[in-house]
């Protein structure tokens, strides 16, 4: 199951950066490349525990659709979300947010497991894992850079 953590600081408050990870609309924008939009569930606003949101998107030049839950919520500090149907065997998203003064440390944990066994694994170590990365990578210096204005 490959992991990717990443973290960013940002200089703003950890009640900003928390909201904004959780911003259906924020997202939607942070993401805008991959046409990537919410179309049933909790579609726009701040998602919270036990809420859902099915996205669909484009990767990998196909159209999908991934639906994902949040399983657990500790606001500003923590939430999870997973997903409940879509391309991947399963994944993981954890949102891990430190306070240190005026900044704030972002960790993110994303869990995943490719479908397809042999072939899944090969398309992790080929290109999967790292094109994941770069998307968290997008989104976190979108969220760095809405958060700091």
């Amino acid at each position: 199951m490959p992991l990717i953590e990443l973290k960013t600081v940002i200089n703003a408050n950890i009640q900003t950066c928390f909201d904004l990870s959780r911003n259906i609309d924020f997202h939607k924008e942070s993401l805008e490349h991959s046409k990537e939009k919410a179309i049933a569930g909790k579609t726009s606003g701040l998602i919270g525990l036990n809420e859902w949101v099915t996205w669909e998107a484009v990767h990998f030049g196909v159209k999908q659709q991934l639906t994902s839950k949040i399983t657990e919520f500790d606001p500003p500090n923590y939430f999870v979300d997973e997903m409940v149907s879509g391309a991947f065997k399963s994944f993981k998203h954890e949102h891990i947010f430190i306070s240190k003064g005026e900044k704030t440390i972002m960790t993110d944990k994303f869990d995943f497991k490719s479908p397809l066994g042999v072939l899944g694994k090969l398309a992790n170590a080929l290109f999967l894992k790292r094109y994941m990365t770069n998307l968290l990578k997008t989104r976190n210096q979108f969220l760095k850079l809405k958060a700091e204005k």
